[in-house]
């Protein structure tokens, strides 16, 4: 299972998570999604630790923590869901009466 952290300051990096969060425990992985347009920091991250109980004070330390001046969103990551939308409206819609203009 993985830690999501959210409201982060887009200055973040792997390195700070990492040492932020080995406070609690081990780190097995910090992945910091970066926007693909701006190359930015997208302003939230995943962090894998080495048990369950490791995460869980993790989550109970930082959730609502400020750090770096702001104030951490933190909580079990939930499974990633199909980016599909109800209705279609993809590239690939061969159906063109839904769409709008």
């Amino acid at each position: 299972m993985s830690i999501y952290v959210g409201n982060l300051s887009y200055e973040v990096t792997s390195d700070d998570l990492n040492e932020v969060f080995a406070e609690y425990g081990t780190v097995s992985r910090v992945q910091v999604p970066m926007d693909r347009e701006t190359g930015r920091m997208r302003g939230f991250a995943f962090v894998e630790m080495a048990s369950e109980a490791e995460e869980a004070a993790a989550i109970a330390a930082l959730d609502g923590a400020e750090w770096m001046g702001r104030d951490l969103k933190v909580n079990k990551a939930k499974p990633r869901e199909d980016n599909k939308r109800p209705g279609g409206g993809g590239w690939g819609d061969k159906d063109r009466s839904a769409r709008r203009y």
